[in-house]
């Protein structure tokens, strides 16, 4: 698209708040707002396939108090009648968020801290990830490498580019699932080697990490409600609100230059 920063670019704020909405990462997205209304409903229903890994409880079961979070932080509309048309993403609050993402990655930087990335969107975020994680090494924290041999969901568990993935049947998966997080926090704890004093990710490789006290920064779409009742309640560190899967990933390169510039880290390859 004109206009689109490179990658070795840095845009400014103002830059980066028109590409994000040129590029449709937030802006007017392309999740229908019917879509997230029926997630946000079910997971006030208590469908945990929604949750991510978080235990919501009893504390989340009226939809509107749901629809209130995410109009708060993620920016979509709080009418619940509107319920057609696509969704909406507030490209302030998304900025805001990469800014207080980059605050935990630069104390990990400074701290020289272990820190785990993984990604259940592997098409869209993978390279976001691996990025990031590639900044971090060059600064001297340890990126933890995941446990041989893991299984979960009747797939497997490694590791492309420093980022933990799901895999079955050859194929890099699209997983909610909090299951491949728990299976590596396992691995690691079977192995006597201490968990992640930081984690990166975003679907339910977020949500199990929060959930067992792990400092974690998530990135999570509009229709995906659970990260950002986490990071209302405290639990989850930051939720980033993005499309996160937009039509070609090389759009996310702007957006995660800002992200490593404003943690101080300068990018790597």
């Amino acid at each position: 698209m004109g206009g689109m920063p490179t990658p070795q670019t840095v845009p400014s704020r103002a830059e980066l708040f028109d590409h994000l909405v040129r590029t449709r990462i937030a802006g007017v997205v392309a999740t229908p707002r019917q879509n997230s209304l029926d997630h946000y409903r079910a997971l006030a229903r208590g469908d945990r396939s929604h949750w991510l890994g978080v235990e919501l409880g009893d504390r989340w079961t009226d939809e509107q108090d749901v629809l209130a979070v995410m109009a708060e932080r993620c920016g979509v509309s709080d009418d619940p009648a509107l319920r057609s048309g696509q969704d909406a993403i507030d490209p302030e609050l998304t900025i805001a968020a990469l800014e207080r993402a980059a605050l935990f990655l630069r104390k990990a930087a400074e701290a020289r801290r272990r820190v785990l990335f993984a990604t259940g969107h592997p098409g869209g975020l993978l390279d976001v990830h691996r990025a990031t994680a590639a900044a971090l090494r060059a600064a001297g924290c340890e990126i933890v490498s995941v446990p041989g041999g893991l299984r979960a969901d009747e797939g497997v568990v490694y590791q492309v580019a420093d980022v933990a993935v799901f895999e079955r049947g050859a194929t890099l998966w699209h997983t909610h699932s909090p299951a491949p997080m728990a299976a590596v926090l396992d691995g690691l704890a079977r192995e006597g080697r201490p968990r992640p004093d930081l984690v990166v990710a975003d679907h339910g490789w977020a949500g199990c990490a929060a959930q067992r006290g792990i400092d974690t920064v998530g990135f999570a779409d509009c229709n995906d409600p659970a990260l950002f009742l986490a990071e209302a309640e405290g639990l989850l560190r930051v939720a980033v609100p993005l499309d996160d899967h937009v039509v070609d990933p090389r759009f996310y390169e702007p957006m995660t230059a800002y992200l490593l510039d404003a943690a101080g880290l300068p990018a790597v390859g």
